[in-house]
């Protein structure tokens, strides 16, 4: 009997150590499964190597191929597989607006120059380029830079009407909202420069507003009043004043808005 007891009790004791192995033992988790990211489709787009500012002639040392996701938005980008001699088609064409390093290159930033200057490739078909002087005082304090946009104001002196001969003074917008595209031969923000200040500033014109601005060189001073970003943006470009030459000795009629009256060139 004591055998029989002291085997049972052998066999509870290796029981219970058992079950205490087993209940202690903490289940390793399920390793994860690995997920293999999702291939891109790419393809291969023509951008700037680096900085391309206004002007530049493009060569095949500031360009490159990179990769570009194949669903980006790339209807206006020039692709490697569509055109794989992009880079020696574009070789020569001048940048008439800037790009930074990455940009995918367009077309429509390009023109091709066809041995004219770069002021005559970049003016928009119908425009003109037409200069003007220009001063600290008359300028905007030299914050005037290219591809801002301005009023021109004449300021003239006038006869008075009292009969006195005193002559008086009068402004006006004669140009409203047009682009400027150079201050002397600066085309561009250059070397972190804020402000160009130089002698003469070229605008864009139409040829009726060409007419409009040299006539108005004769009858008294110009000045340039530069708008705001969202002003220029807002609003095309505009005449405020028409000037015609009577052609009649110096008398000059000047047309305000269809009030006419006689100044005399200064």
């Amino acid at each position: 009997m004591k055998a029989a007891r002291i085997v049972v009790l052998l066999i509870a004791i290796a029981a219970g150590g058992i079950a205490a192995l087993l209940a202690g033992r903490s289940e390793k988790p399920a390793p994860a499964k690995h997920q293999a990211a999702p291939k891109i489709s790419s393809v291969q787009v023509l951008v700037a190597k680096s900085d391309i500012p206004v002007g530049t002639a493009v060569t095949p040392g500031v360009v490159r191929w990179e990769a570009w996701p194949a669903s980006a938005k790339t209807g206006n980008f020039i692709r490697k597989s569509s055109d794989p001699n992009a880079v020696r088609k574009l070789s020569g064409m001048i940048a008439r607006s800037p790009f930074v390093a990455g940009e995918p290159i367009r077309q429509a930033k390009l023109v091709d120059a066809k041995g004219s200057g770069f002021m005559a490739a970049i003016l928009p078909k119908g425009m003109r380029a037409v200069s003007t002087q220009i001063s600290p005082e008359t300028g905007a304090g030299g914050f005037i830079l290219p591809n801002d946009h301005v009023d021109v104001i004449l300021t003239r002196r006038e006869t008075g009407t009292t009969g006195s001969g005193q002559q008086q003074q009068h402004s006006e917008i004669i140009l409203s909202n047009v682009r400027v595209l150079a201050i002397d031969q600066h085309v561009q923000e250059k070397n972190g420069k804020k402000v160009v200040v130089g002698k003469t500033a070229t605008l864009e014109l139409t040829p009726k507003q060409s007419e409009t601005l040299a006539l108005a060189q004769h009858l008294g001073s110009l000045s340039l009043a530069l708008r705001s970003i969202t002003d220029a943006s807002n609003s095309g470009p505009k005449t405020g004043a028409n000037l015609n030459r009577q052609g009649r000795g110096n008398s000059i009629n000047v047309v305000r808005f269809g009030v006419t009256t006689t100044a005399t060139p200064q």
